[in-house]
């Protein structure tokens, strides 16, 4: 949001005597109203009133506490999906996959011992040496014995395979909403803080640190360094002779730089209609003369950063 800043008095004339007509302006300025889209306590007002700050300046920083906890809450869920993720697609852990291949190994063992043990008995039961319900008891072990093999064999298989492509869709769908709400969170934390967008003058600050700032209130308003002109006030039986991209010239007294020289200034509006002689003007030959406003903006960076918002200064179309 940008305000002009206050109206100094303004003298229209023409030099009496000299070669040249000269106009009295003032210098004008622009503001930026730097605030918060959230609310919070002023923790930490980084600037002073009158002090000249560069674009990033850290301007002040709000209480950040809840927000610092939602993002570091926001950012373990994102992980913890993402791990999800990683083992949806390499299948399971190396230390699972070991020990369902020891389970099989131990398997294989036992039901080779179990086979050998069957054929065994089988020949013994051939010369009845053992009962038909005992080789039965044996055979019947033998067969769990390789079907606990087979068992274990799938599930080794089953282990080293990813999950089913649906499954890591949804994995990923659900990392993706974690990862957007991280974003969320971070954006929340960072609009705490607020850093300067442009080059310019601490103009004013309205709040305290400690003080509660509803979201949207100015803290700071900024005096743009690059947004510095000059403003005067042309009669109407000039107005055909000014134009948009003129060069005027911007008397100062003494000079900015104390030489008292003039500097150079492009005209860069010119209002459309005509106004009355501001009121503040009461002579009576020229307070019902119809002028137009012209701005002007020095084409040195720095005699813009050098001049002062109010500031008088003498106005001449040509040198």
């Amino acid at each position: 949001m940008k305000k002009y800043l206050f109206a100094f008095v303004l003298l229209l004339c023409s030099a009496c005597g000299n070669e040249k007509d000269m106009f009295q302006g003032y210098v004008e300025g622009e503001y930026l109203y730097l605030s918060s889209s959230r609310s919070g306590r002023l923790e930490k007002l980084h600037v002073e009133k009158g002090e000249q700050i560069q674009k990033n300046t850290l301007i002040f920083e709000l209480e950040n506490a809840s927000e610092k906890h939602a993002l570091m809450q926001a950012k373990g869920e994102m992980q913890s999906a993402l791990a999800q993720l990683n083992d949806m697609k390499v299948g399971k852990r190396p230390e699972e996959i070991a020990m369902a291949t020891a389970m099989l190994n131990q398997a294989r063992a036992e039901a080779k011992n179990a086979n050998v043990l069957l054929k065994r008995n089988e020949e013994l039961a051939a010369k009845g040496a053992i009962s038909k319900q005992d080789l039965d008891t044996l055979r019947a072990h033998a067969k769990a014995s390789n079907e606990k093999v087979s068992e274990l064999q799938h599930q080794v298989e089953v282990y080293r395979l990813p999950h089913r492509e649906q499954q890591i869709e949804s994995q990923n769908a659900h990392y993706e909403a974690a990862k957007a709400i991280v974003a969320q969170r971070e954006w929340d934390l960072a609009q705490k803080q607020l850093f300067s967008p442009s080059d310019g003058l601490v103009y004013d600050t309205l709040y305290n640190e400690g003080e509660w700032v509803q979201a949207g209130s100015p803290v700071v308003w900024l005096l743009l360094q690059d947004e510095i002109k000059v403003r005067f006030y042309i009669p109407e039986e000039l107005f055909s002779t000014v134009q948009y991209g003129q060069n005027v010239f911007v008397h100062v007294d003494g000079g900015i730089d104390g030489t008292g020289k003039e500097y150079s200034a492009t005209i860069n509006y010119i209002a459309p209609h005509a106004e009355y002689t501001p009121p503040v003007i009461y002579s009576n030959e020229t307070r019902s003369k119809l002028v137009y406003m012209v701005e002007a903006v020095p084409q040195e960076l720095l005699v813009r950063k050098l001049l002062h918002a109010g500031q008088p200064v003498s106005v001449s179309l040509s040198e």
